[in-house]
């Protein structure tokens, strides 16, 4: 079965994507910070990353930096889920290797799934 991470502050926002995603088949486990995020990542070996940008404790990149560092990070697929599209922050997460960068408010979470699935079919 395929597994998601959600790294979200807004638990709002996550148990949506979680219920999105568990209704698609996919098995997802939810942090609400950088760093339990991190650790989950390190733990459940996810097969993509949804990662919010502003979060306490450690920020998107900065989890994004320790997630590359381990050695099941390294290739992991990861999206950026933000409601900040910063320019700068896009290309800062560019060259850290991520596949999407999606600004929240832009995008239904049927279309978060679908780009999930795009995603993953290509690393097939």
């Amino acid at each position: 079965m395929t597994s998601i991470a959600i790294i979200e502050d807004d638990q709002l926002i996550s148990q949506m994507y979680r219920m999105k995603f568990e209704e698609e088949g996919f098995t997802v486990a939810v942090a609400a910070d950088g760093r339990n995020g991190v650790a989950m990542v390190e733990k459940m070996q996810p097969d993509l990353v949804l990662l919010d940008l502003w979060m306490p404790e450690l920020d998107g990149i900065a989890a994004l930096k320790l997630i590359r560092a381990l050695p099941s990070g390294a290739d992991v697929p990861v999206i950026v889920l933000t409601n900040s599209g910063g320019a700068a922050d896009e290309a800062k997460l560019r060259a850290l290797g991520i596949e999407d960068y999606i600004v929240k408010a832009d995008f239904t979470p049927r279309e978060v799934v679908e780009k999930v699935k795009e995603v993953l079919n290509r690393k097939k």
